[in-house]
């Protein structure tokens, strides 16, 4: 058997080891790319007048709004954003909830309680990352097919790569006028050729995340060598704490943030401090439309001082440019990172991605049918020789 055979075999197989998670993933890829723009659309709670000259509530007044609507339930979040509505955010993991509330940052009226479980694309987004099992069953099946597709996609282009200039003519365009089954061929080479130039880096950022030794791997061969700096918890000093200020530290710290960029037109994140030990967090991102140019600070909740970090998830300018590659995992993964174009091209990779499994299985069902074929109906030439053949003579 020929290497080109074996590898032919090798993609077969894997292609059916995978077949279906491959076509999972491609469809809620598509589904996910428009994510934001979709929502804008439709969920009309989410936006809010801009009032120029007119005060916003401090995190901690929108917080006791949403906690009435919420008694009991921990709060994660309160964030701003220009023209949207406020959001606060819950979630627990014991046990397991995730809400949102939106609100008006000027009047603090509530325009919506939202309870994530039964958001849609929340839904859509348990499957493609964990196919709605516990993540630590969901997410090594997922990572693994996608680890798999990645050998797909290797062995398809040494398939797909032409032997001489004239089969080369054909690999790179699809014949419309031939047969269903010879478009079908070119659909699954030719379109296979161009996407996985662009689906390699949607499979990359989705390992990144399925397997922890892809992450240190990417990592390490974007830094050089350097080994990645693993996220640690950034805590306040329970020593100084001091009796309770009349303005809220969050409120403070919200508004420091506020003054030192007064022309920052992009969202603010509070993160509200779980106990007397965690530090308070406070998220500026410039750039609402993609997620890498975050600033994340770290503030002591008892004597408001910033606390340094060394972990890639602080300021954006002591990021490293294997740390800004990480932080643009999700950005790439999901072409964000190109704008509006970007998720275009992203879109139509993961259609194309999901149709391989389709097209693969049908040329070989009719590589299997023709094979079949040949067995039961020999070919004329062998007829003719059978016939040729002299008949035995009976003694």
């Amino acid at each position: 058997m020929s290497i080109k055979k074996l590898i032919g075999k090798v993609h077969l197989w894997l292609g059916f080891a995978s077949g279906l998670l491959v076509l999972f993933l491609g469809i809620t890829g598509c589904i996910l790319s428009f994510q934001r723009e979709i929502e804008d659309a439709t969920q009309e709670y989410r936006f809010v007048e801009h009032q120029p000259g007119k005060a916003l509530l401090p995190p901690s007044e929108l917080r006791a709004i949403a906690d009435s609507q919420l008694p009991g339930k921990k709060t994660h979040s309160v964030s701003y954003q220009k023209g949207k509505a406020a959001l606060v955010v819950y979630y627990d993991f014991e046990p397991e909830y995730y809400y949102t509330v939106y609100l008006n940052p000027y009047t603090g009226d509530v325009l919506k309680v939202k309870n994530m479980a039964h958001d849609f694309f929340r839904i859509i987004i348990e499957g493609h990352y964990y196919l709605w099992l516990p993540p630590n069953i969901g997410q090594p099946i997922l990572a693994s097919a996608t680890l798999i597709f990645v050998v797909l996609l290797i062995t398809g282009i040494i398939l797909w790569w032409p032997k001489n200039k004239s089969a080369a003519k054909q690999r790179f365009s699809i014949k419309w006028s031939a047969k269903w089954r010879r478009k079908n061929y070119d659909l699954h080479n030719v379109l296979g050729f161009y996407m996985s130039w662009v689906v390699i880096f949607i499979a990359i950022t989705g390992l990144v995340w399925g397997f922890q030794w892809v992450s240190k791997s990417v990592y390490w061969a974007t830094s050089g060598g350097k080994p990645i700096n693993e996220y640690y918890e950034t805590l306040s000093d329970t020593t100084k704490a001091s009796p309770l200020a009349s303005t809220p530290a969050i409120d403070l710290l919200w508004d420091k943030v506020r003054k030192e960029n007064p022309a920052f037109t992009g969202s603010l994140e509070v993160h509200i401090p779980e106990n007397k030990k965690t530090s308070i967090e406070i998220a500026s991102n410039p750039d609402t439309d993609t997620y890498w140019k975050i600033d994340y600070r770290y503030f002591d909740q008892h004597t408001l001082q910033e606390l340094p970090v060394t972990h890639m998830y602080g300021k954006l300018a002591d990021a490293s440019v294997a740390d800004k590659i990480r932080r643009m995992n999700y950005d790439i993964h999901v072409g964000a990172i190109g704008g509006i174009v970007g998720k275009i091209i992203a879109f139509f990779a993961s259609l194309l991605a999901a149709s391989m499994p389709v097209t693969g299985t049908l040329i070989w069902w009719g590589r299997r049918k023709k094979a079949a074929r040949k067995v039961a109906k020999p070919e004329p030439q062998q007829q003719a020789r059978r016939l040729q053949r002299p008949r035995a003579v009976k003694a």
